[in-house]
């Protein structure tokens, strides 16, 4: 029986993931480095959520204990109602192919394949078909129907990202955790994913959780969280890109000190 992790603000339906005292040590070189310390946090279901700060700020080591890619020393992640922290190593895979979904910034696309065969490879690889309509509904939201047998050398930077993107969405998944997805991409491939990443959203009900260090990408989420040293230490509800800028301004300032 799953044990209920405790409501942070107002008691609602379950958040798609969830953060408690979440405490990431790792010992490099004999030094203890604290990435994480203690964070707590809720990711609303069916919102855009960026995660920011300075470099070195824990927003990377976050994500992937919340996505199940790396264990934190104490505290609880959770997708949905589950705690990621009580998961079996074979059980912490069948969530990750399950139930989240991935967005890199390097693509990690099979140059060998089509482009078809990139978007339904995890799902084949779990032995499932994908939904027809669902398939199409996706390929033709992302603009990819006259690039189904193209290999990924053959495509710009954006179009790559939009394979990816599908990729992840394919599998209808609860939540999708992207890393950087327009830190490789010019300013039009960029505003094009981004786009891409909204209507997502806002259109497919889709929970996405991006990391960035980008004032304007983080302009196109419902909500920012910020991080430094390890800790929460500011969120902004509808950020825009100057309200980002002033408060990153500030790490900055904090920094110089």
């Amino acid at each position: 029986m799953l044990s209920a992790h405790p409501p942070l603000g107002r008691p609602g339906p379950h958040p798609a993931a969830v953060a408690r005292d979440l405490t990431k040590v790792y010992d490099i070189e004999g030094r203890r480095v604290t990435a994480l310390d203690r964070v707590s946090l809720d990711i609303r279901r069916g919102h855009f959520t960026a995660i920011m700060g300075p470099s070195g700020s824990g927003k990377s080591t976050l994500m992937h204990c919340l996505a199940g890619l790396d264990s934190p020393s104490s505290g609880t992640a959770w997708i949905g109602e589950v705690n990621l922290t009580e998961l079996s190593d074979r059980k912490l895979t069948l969530m990750r192919r399950d139930r989240i979904g991935f967005i890199f910034q390097a693509f990690h696309l099979l140059p060998a394949l089509t482009v078809m065969e990139n978007i339904t490879l995890p799902m084949a690889l779990a032995g499932k078909r994908p939904d027809p309509q669902w398939l199409t509904e996706v390929i033709t939201a992302l603009g990819l129907r006259d690039r189904l047998t193209h290999r990924p050398p053959q495509l710009s930077g954006g179009q790559q990202q939009r394979v990816a993107c599908a990729r992840a969405l394919l599998n209808q998944p609860e939540i999708i955790f992207a890393d950087e997805p327009t830190g490789n991409l010019d300013s039009r491939a960029a505003a094009e994913v981004l786009r891409l990443l909204q209507h997502a959203v806002h259109q497919l009900d889709q929970t996405i959780v991006m990391v960035t260090h980008d004032p304007v990408a983080a302009s196109c989420t419902d909500h920012a969280v910020f991080l430094a040293d390890g800790t929460v230490v500011d969120e902004l509800q509808q950020p825009t890109r100057d309200r980002v800028l002033d408060r990153m301004r500030l790490f900055d300032a904090t920094d110089s000190d």
